[in-house]
């Protein structure tokens, strides 16, 4: 969590696009919201049903932890649809991002459930000693 899913037409995307669109994705996120980059999962998929183009050439639908701003929203969806923009050469109207939030009690990561924004040093640390007493 955050998990951003981008669904695009066939071949609208190149694979070497995906990687330079999922590392912004990473950065981006984490530079709006603080959170770790270990948090960030970007999957890209083409022609899913599950995730209406809508006559669009490329969606993305992040899902994020709630609790951000209106303000971080805007920037996000402003700055990853550039990013798309950048690295695929899909015009900036042909990339629809959607984003909701998702409580944070809601998602599991590493097998524990996930802090609230701003709780990540104490979860990581709980999470570290977890793993420390099942290996020991």
């Amino acid at each position: 969590m955050p998990l951003y899913m981008t669904n695009a037409v066939q071949g609208a995307i190149t694979d070497a696009a995906k990687q330079k669109i999922a590392t912004d994705i990473t950065r981006i996120h984490c530079d709006v919201t603080d959170a770790p980059p270990a948090f960030v999962h970007a999957f890209f998929v083409e022609d899913a049903p599950h995730m209406p183009l809508d006559g669009k050439a490329a969606f993305l639908l992040g899902s994020i932890r709630a609790g951000r701003s209106a303000e971080q929203k805007a920037q996000i969806i402003d700055e990853m649809r550039q990013a798309i923009h950048e690295h695929s050469g899909l015009p900036q109207d042909d990339i629809q991002v959607v984003i909701r939030d998702t409580p944070a009690s809601w998602v599991m990561e590493g097998g524990d459930i996930m802090p609230e924004p701003g709780e990540e040093d104490d979860w990581f640390a709980a999470h570290e000693a977890r793993k420390a007493a099942e290996n020991a």
